[in-house]
């Protein structure tokens, strides 16, 4: 067993003793009831416009108007099946699917990347390269460059250039890499020279199953800034072929502006897909904030 494998099981061992040690944490008494009603206020407050959008959604044009806030009396799963063929959703949804794959992929990747050496204090004024991170995430949005950017580099109203470009907006992406990165040993950067792996090897291929949460953390952020854009999209792509869901939901609702009960059903056909992977993926983010707030 070489060095470098013996200082990974090392270093993953602790990682799990600590956090079960976190998981075991308890409160007790009045402390619990309150957390408990506070817990259930919150999900309350996010909860009821997710039903009130679906409640609608499955209701007929005619009994929404009636009863608004009315629970649907003969639920119509037909909404979204009108929402979706009538809103050509298909093509828009793989056009997403494309760009947020693409994007939040490279964004992360290109987070680690710049992240690690800073991280690790490789690279020469690391605290300017950390502020530099931070005030990334005050700066207003260039539109007007990025718009003369894309043109002057023949990239306007194409996908590899939509896709190159919210991959530029990677935000908080290399902060929390760095952040967390702080929480593995540097010890396993010097068994990996000693074994003669290389750095790309190292950062690929060792280092990731170390630092999953925070990777999928970050994946997750990207995804959503680039499935929910459509400023950007409205700028970048005037082609309808190339559009995202967002646009196509734009357009849906310039369409059936007063139907209600199709335009919930196309919101919400727009919102599951991330929603879905969301719920796969929430489990790494809550393990990065535990684990960058215990470790970091």
């Amino acid at each position: 067993m070489s060095e470098l494998q013996t200082a990974v099981r090392t270093t993953t061992a602790p990682a799990t003793s600590q956090s079960q040690s976190v998981g075991a944490a308890r409160t007790s008494g009045p402390a619990k009831v309150v957390s408990y009603i506070l817990l259930g206020v919150v999900i309350l407050i996010f909860l009821f416009p997710l039903a009130f959008l679906v409640n609608t959604a499955l209701k007929s044009n005619s009994e929404f108007f009636n009863n608004p806030t009315g629970i649907a009396k003969a639920p119509l799963l037909s909404n979204f099946g009108k929402a979706w063929h009538q809103g050509n959703f298909a093509a828009y949804v793989l056009n997403s699917v494309l760009y947020t794959f693409a994007a939040a992929a490279l964004g992360t990747v290109m987070s680690l990347m710049v992240g690690f050496p800073v991280a690790r204090g490789y690279l020469k004024h690391t605290r300017l390269w950390n502020i530099l991170f931070v005030s990334m995430l005050f700066l207003p949005n260039t539109l007007v460059t990025v718009f003369q950017l894309a043109l002057r580099l023949h990239l306007y109203d194409t996908r590899l250039g939509y896709i190159l470009i919210m991959v530029s907006g990677v935000g908080v992406g290399p902060l929390l890499i760095s952040g967390y990165l702080k929480s593995v040993p540097k010890e396993l950067d010097e068994a990996a020279v000693l074994d003669g792996v290389g750095y790309l090897r190292y950062l690929f291929r060792f280092l990731p199953p170390l630092i999953q949460p925070v990777l999928a953390t970050v994946f997750i952020l990207q995804a959503i800034g680039v499935w929910n854009d459509i400023i950007l999209a409205t700028i970048l792509l005037p082609d309808q072929a190339k559009s995202p869901v967002t646009l196509g939901l734009f357009a849906f609702k310039g369409a059936y502006v007063s139907q209600w009960s199709l335009l919930s059903a196309a919101t919400i056909i727009v919102a599951l897909p991330l929603l879905v992977v969301y719920v796969f993926l929430q489990r790494y983010l809550v393990a990065s904030v535990v684990g960058g707030a215990v470790k970091g």
